[in-house]
């Protein structure tokens, strides 16, 4: 397998796994902010939650990074 082919499958797996990652977490849209108060309530995130928001930026980083491989190796 040549390296620009293992390039773009990391590419595709990457970008799909930070689109499912990000479709996953979710953002404080309680039922109260469907009926005008917004209830904001600044909390960290722990356990499951901070373990996608982290997945999500390597993830992220990985299909960057994957792309500017692309970019930089001859064709």
């Amino acid at each position: 397998m040549q390296l620009g082919s293992f390039l773009e499958v990391v590419t595709f797996v990457s970008a799909a796994l930070t689109i499912l990652l990000i479709l996953l977490q979710q953002r404080g849209a309680s039922l109260g902010a469907g009926f005008g108060s917004s209830g904001e309530l600044y909390t960290t995130r722990r356990g499951l939650e901070k373990s996608l928001f982290v997945a999500t930026i390597v993830f992220a980083v990985i299909f960057v990074l994957s792309i500017l491989g692309l970019l930089l190796i001859p064709a």
